[in-house]
């Protein structure tokens, strides 16, 4: 089938008539293509949004809340067809998309309807001058948003909601390679009422349709989620327009280990952790130390616990681990394993493509475990973004989180142990924007989310990503 653009309520073919094939991971054929846009695309995107922000920004509040309400309801509603098409279009099992993906793209929408509602400007009185400040926040206009592939619908909502919310209209574009669950939300968009040019989504290629949103100039902000070098070019070309960014990048998360944690319930959280949705998780724990007291059982159960996940085709019920996204990420993924003596490790578990029974040419590897000795190593230092991990020991706290924080990344952390004292010590001292002790991927949607160092600029989220997509303006009040 053709994806088309949404462009003012509409699907369009692009301006150029140009197509990209789109995959099927699971099997490696093509199944449907989308549309190659250019700057027209974009730039009929624009102007529909243009066109629709005075009426958008000042659509009142609850009326806002009621269209985002509707769209939660009806991705809900069609939670089936939408997670089949996650599934099937980036690989992931289908029970995941179900329980994981598409609710939490239904939450995002509904979280952000009752969040506007609740988002409040400020007011100083100036005691002794006569005046009174009052500081409005106001929508910014027209805003681009840019989603990865690894969770296509939670992640492109997690932008879009917000936007609009706000009073934005959008120009957002999807990963080519999986753009089959926001083509389906233009219906849902146009069943639930969201009137025409409040969002547009441009299908293409990041080099061109990405390249396009970011360098309009009529597009205020950038809110990208994606790799650390795609996010420095895309602050290198709008940094000089004065565009607001919102940058989320990469991870090279830690989970540290200490030997007074909760054993099981750490270990079980820790291969999901490792390898949740192919390890294609910007908080995915890759580098795993644990204190060398119980280094030798922890590996042990660890390659025990991970040997009983099951590869296989993203639509049985039985699979754990699914297929990669695309044969060209195999292939770098597959490339850090095979070299993994070279960068300074030895792989002790996996490592291995796998053939799955009817689907010889999908992209699937066996979830990998590397032992290192050096967390300065090439395989502790770049982000592999695969069902791959590296574990070492340590021996005291100032050791590890040295090695914690000696990485260009500072996304997420993990933290096990039931001493409240190192927890406040540790979680206080890991150069990260999140830190969870205890449990992993235990999301808030009021909380700020976001990284530091080369994992990002700006944080999204809850009143902070209402605070992104609108500008404050101070009035002052003089009176007698």
């Amino acid at each position: 089938m053709n994806i088309k653009n949404y462009i003012n309520g509409e699907y369009v073919n692009p301006v150029s008539d140009s197509w990209i094939d789109n995959y099927n991971p699971s099997n490696g054929e093509i199944y449907g293509q989308i549309p190659n846009s250019i700057n027209e695309d974009v730039e009929n995107g624009y102007k529909a949004a243009k066109n629709a922000f005075l009426s958008w920004s000042e659509t009142s509040l609850d009326e806002r809340s009621k269209i985002m309400s509707k769209i939660a309801q009806l991705i809900t509603e069609k939670l089936p067809e939408l997670a089949a098409a996650e599934a099937k279009d980036n690989g992931k099992p289908l029970h995941v998309a179900k329980s994981i993906d598409i609710p939490r793209a239904a939450a995002n929408f509904q979280f952000f309807a009752n969040a506007i509602t609740q988002f409040a400007s400020e007011a100083h009185e100036s005691v002794g001058h006569n005046a009174i400040n009052f500081t409005l926040r106001q929508p910014i206009g027209v805003v681009g948003c840019i989603s990865p592939w690894n969770l296509p619908l939670y992640l492109f909502t997690w932008k879009i909601a917000p936007a609009i919310a706000a009073g934005n209209c959008v120009v957002a574009k999807p990963s080519e390679i999986t753009p089959m669950t926001a083509y389906l939300l233009g219906e849902i968009l146009t069943e639930a009422g969201l009137p025409k040019g409040v969002l547009n989504i441009v299908h293409g290629l990041g080099t061109t349709t990405g390249q396009a949103i970011v360098a309009h100039p009529g597009i205020k902000a950038i809110s990208f989620t994606g790799g650390t070098q795609t996010g420095a070019h895309i602050a290198k070309v709008a940094a000089p327009m004065f565009k607001k960014l919102s940058l989320e990048l990469g991870g090279k998360n830690p989970a540290i280990i200490f030997a007074d944690c909760d054993y099981d319930e750490m270990l079980q959280t820790t291969v999901r952790s490792s390898f949740a949705n192919q390890g294609q998780i910007c908080l995915c724990g890759s580098r795993i130390f644990v204190e060398a007291s119980m280094y030798q059982k922890f590996k042990i159960d660890f390659i025990a616990a991970v040997s009983k996940l099951k590869v296989g085709n993203p639509f049985d019920t039985s699979t754990d681990i699914g297929a990669l996204v695309s044969r060209p990420h195999l292939e770098k993924v597959k490339k850090y394993i095979d070299n993994a003596a070279q960068y300074g490790g030895k792989v002790i578990f996996g490592g291995a493509t796998v053939s799955v029974d009817n689907s010889e040419d999908g992209y699937y590897l066996e979830p990998t475990i590397i032992e290192v000795q050096d967390n300065s190593c090439t395989l502790n230092q770049e982000e592999i973004f695969g069902p791959v991990v590296t574990i070492m020991p340590f021996n005291d706290e100032n050791e590890v989180l040295a090695m914690a924080n000696d990485v260009s990344y500072g996304l997420s952390a993990t933290l096990w142990t039931n001493d409240l004292k190192r927890t406040m010590r540790v979680s206080k001292q890991i150069q990260a924007g999140i830190v969870w002790v205890n449990t992993w991927l235990l999301r808030d949607l009021r909380t700020p989310f976001g990284g530091v160092k080369n994992s990002g600029v700006g944080r999204e989220g809850g009143f902070e990503a209402l605070r992104f997509f609108t500008e404050p303006k101070n009035i002052c009040i003089k009176y007698n």
